[in-house]
């Protein structure tokens, strides 16, 4: 049934270029669907003076008002990313955001790990009523189609290692996000 739902959406995708190479926003008129970091460029050098930009590359002529809030909301944490607090989430409108245990580890991280803010998989799992679910809420982080709104790369291991992004693929990316909200967070 829920895929019936989804499958009646009428998506429209915008295309950004970001700090971290090209990202693409999907989404209808009751929410954004997916967030994809393409990785197709290194990430950008960092600057302490410079405000980092992230620009509409190629869009629909007709966006719902939840997609231009998550691009907004995009261009703020790479130009100003303390301000994001302040800014409204769009709404998500994604199956794994509306299951059980997923979507609670999900919105747990959303709702309480903050900008500049990192978490172990450990803590979150108990953080979301189930500290034996370690390894479930990796798997959670990996089902997230939507990072940087509901931000895993701030989950770490308990050791302190950044750990898997991407599915190992995007590691760089999360040491870059980590680095970029310390950075921004001290300024």
């Amino acid at each position: 049934m829920k895929k019936q739902r989804e499958s009646q959406c009428t998506q429209k995708t915008i295309s950004l270029l970001s700090p971290l190479g090209t990202i693409q926003v999907s989404g209808c008129e009751n929410g954004v669907h997916t967030i994809q970091i393409l990785i197709d460029v290194a990430p950008a050098e960092r600057s302490g003076e410079a405000p980092l930009s992230c620009v509409v590359n190629d869009s629909p002529t007709e966006t719902s008002p939840e997609l231009q809030r998550c691009v907004e909301w995009l261009q703020a944490y790479f130009s100003e990313p303390q301000t994001t607090g302040s800014l409204s989430l769009p709404a998500f409108h994604h199956p794994a955001l509306q299951g059980a245990f997923t979507s609670r580890v999900l919105h747990v991280l959303l709702k309480d790990v903050k900008f500049g803010e990192t978490v172990s998989y450990k803590r979150l799992a108990e953080m979301a009523g189930n500290p034996r679910a370690v390894r479930a809420v990796g798997g959670a982080m990996r089902k997230n189609p939507v990072p940087l709104l509901i931000p895993c790369h701030r989950v770490i291991c308990s050791s302190g290692q950044s750990g898997p992004y991407m599915s190992g693929k995007g590691n760089h990316l999360k040491q870059w996000l980590l680095t970029h909200e310390r950075q921004r967070g001290e300024a």
